[in-house]
């Protein structure tokens, strides 16, 4: 599986806070790995410079074997709560969608 980040002019993405977010995404996505060949993650600040509450947005787009990508988004107060509402996101969804697969 592998894992591409890309970030808005406003949301450093440097080596650091890659490997961090990598390791979160592996982690919340470890028992669906085999069925996805690529994530996309999108970093942004809704709000740019300014202040505001649920500005920053993480956008998962998750390409799986065989299938239409899907996409799921997230918006939180911190990066770190984005990444990680959107991995449960995404984790739900791909359940639902694996799932179906195999009841067919």
């Amino acid at each position: 599986m592998k894992i591409q980040f890309n970030t808005d002019k406003t949301i450093t993405g440097n080596e650091k806070d890659q490997l961090y977010f990598n390791s979160l995404i592996a982690d919340g996505l470890e028992n669906l790995e085999s069925h996805i060949s690529r994530i996309e993650v999108h970093l942004s600040d809704e709000n740019g410079k300014k202040e505001g509450l649920n500005s920053k947005r993480c956008l998962l787009e998750t390409r799986l074997e065989g299938r239409q990508p899907i996409a799921v988004s997230c918006q939180e107060d911190t990066v770190e709560l984005a990444v990680s509402g959107a991995i449960q996101k995404l984790t739900a969804s791909l359940e639902t969608i694996i799932g179906r697969r195999q009841d067919h």
